[in-house]
């Protein structure tokens, strides 16, 4: 048996005794939109995405105009209980942005520059749809927008993206990303 083969062997069942040891709690983890928006954006709050809004009055720039680099908020509904956060990544008309965002198309996935539309009555933003990867287009549910947070230097598309780093010709994907503010929440309004 040659080095290599030693070598993989041995890894995978490193690999195998970490997975049985970990925590259920930690195994369930998986990326949700908060830590990578504020990641992406440069906006510094912490909490569940619902609570984005309200924290960002008086310490953020808010508005119903998007911008690149901006965080849209959406509200809290019965269908997404905790809110949702996404960064815009481009304006591609007065109805229509591209966003970038974690945890919305599929459990703890990164979606990058897929389609949201301005679906409110008076174009203002209150409302929209979002690209859904199972459906392979907009999705089906329209979601109440509380607007778009700015971040200082953001709309001039200064925000800093998750670096890719080349080890021995695999491509490892560096973000680092802060979970401690997350908190579990059980009841729905």
């Amino acid at each position: 048996m040659n080095f290599r083969v030693l070598a993989a062997r041995f890894a995978l069942m490193a690999v195998c005794a970490l997975m049985t040891s970990v925590p259920a709690q930690a195994k369930s983890a998986y990326l949700q939109c908060v830590p990578y928006a504020r990641q992406v954006s440069g906006v510094k709050i912490h909490g569940n995405a619902w609570t984005w809004w309200g924290q960002a009055a008086g310490r953020y720039e808010r508005g119903n105009t998007p911008r690149i680099g901006a965080v849209m908020s959406f509200k809290k509904t019965a269908k997404n209980p905790f809110g949702h956060v996404a960064m815009v990544s481009e304006i591609v008309s007065d109805r229509e942005v591209l966003l970038s965002h974690a945890n919305w198309s599929r459990r703890g996935g990164i979606e990058r520059n897929v389609r949201a539309v301005d679906v409110s009555a008076a174009g203002d933003w209150s409302e929209v749809r979002v690209w859904f990867a199972p459906l392979g287009g907009l999705g089906t549910s329209s979601y109440p927008v509380n607007g778009f947070i700015y971040a200082d230097g953001a709309e001039d598309d200064a925000f800093e993206a998750p670096q890719m780093a080349k080890a021995d010709k695999v491509l490892v994907a560096a973000l680092e990303l802060d979970l401690s503010d997350l908190k579990l929440e059980t009841a729905v309004n």
